[in-house]
């Protein structure tokens, strides 16, 4: 969810990333076997600063918040996603160890390219959203969304990438953090995140802490979903709670109808106050639309 001590400072609202390229060990991006190579596999998770699921991560040593990462680089690895979209990403910040998480879980995991957005800078903190990727980031950007005191500034990263195996098909991968206390602020964040995408016109995957369930009464998700015309994986479906304190289902993938679901998953692997949530997906044999490049 997401409410720090930290300031409301940030730094450009919009800013384009450069994305970080990683030295590659001899087993790096190896798929795991029998797996179809024109699948995508991706995977979100709300990274609680590096604490795990403790109260705040100020309270944790340096060594124990590279633990906590480490167990989550782990996860990662057994899980092999192509992508992943992380929220609550720290870069060097005073109250989590004074180093880069997002470049930790890059080079534990064996990820080839990471870019970080920072959507809370200032007073010794860096933080915000991040995409790591065994697929080249391309066009990749960050957004902040304009202030909402009392609660810290949030934002998304989006960054094109080609579809595995087919090289000239560029999809948008979002990671996007909403407002966690009020739905007025997220509708007007959800509405600046569609703006953004509608210029892009790519079909896109848009993964994140919604901070909202599915009722369909007050859950931007139903907005995103019916103004990009965006597909969800059963809104209703009992066992995909991702916030065990609540039990609430906050974190979701949507995804364009170019994309059908092949698995969606909820996993238990106890990394963050949060649970990771990945999916598999394949095209549809007839897309509506692919961004090309000539």
């Amino acid at each position: 969810m997401g409410f720090s001590i930290s300031s409301f400072m940030s730094g450009e609202r919009e800013q384009e990333l450069a994305v970080t390229l990683f030295p590659q060990t001899a087993d790096t991006c190896v798929r795991t076997p029998f797996r179809p190579t024109d699948t995508l596999r991706v995977m979100t998770l709300n990274l609680a600063h590096g604490r795990s699921n403790g109260v705040h991560q100020v309270m944790q040593s340096r060594e124990s918040i590279i633990e906590n990462l480490d167990a989550t680089a782990e996860m990662i690895h057994r899980i092999d996603p192509d992508v992943v979209a992380l929220q609550e990403a720290d870069a060097p910040s005073a109250w989590s160890g004074r180093f880069s998480h997002v470049h930790h879980l890059a080079r534990s995991a064996n990820f080839k390219y990471a870019v970080q957005g920072e959507h809370v800078k200032g007073m010794s903190l860096s933080y915000g959203t991040a995409l790591l990727s065994q697929l080249p980031l391309e066009e990749a950007n960050s957004y902040t969304f304009p202030p909402s005191p009392p609660t810290t500034r949030k934002g998304f990263v989006v960054s094109s990438i080609p579809w595995p195996g087919l090289p000239g098909v560029m999809i948008d991968i979002v990671s996007v953090h909403f407002d966690f206390s009020r739905n007025s602020v997220r509708k007007q964040q959800v509405g600046e995140l569609i703006d953004i995408l509608a210029e892009r016109d790519n079909p896109v995957i848009v993964m994140g802490d919604y901070n909202c369930n599915g009722d369909k009464d007050s859950s931007v998700l139903w907005r995103l979903a019916s103004e990009m015309s965006l597909r969800i994986y059963r809104p209703y479906e009992e066992g995909l709670a991702t916030f065990p304190l609540s039990g609430k289902r906050l974190d979701w993938i949507l995804v364009s109808p170019e994309f059908r679901f092949n698995s969606y998953q909820v996993l238990p692997d106890v990394v963050s106050d949060h649970f990771a949530v990945v999916t598999e997906l394949s095209l549809v044999a007839e897309p509506t639309r692919l961004c090309l490049v000539r």
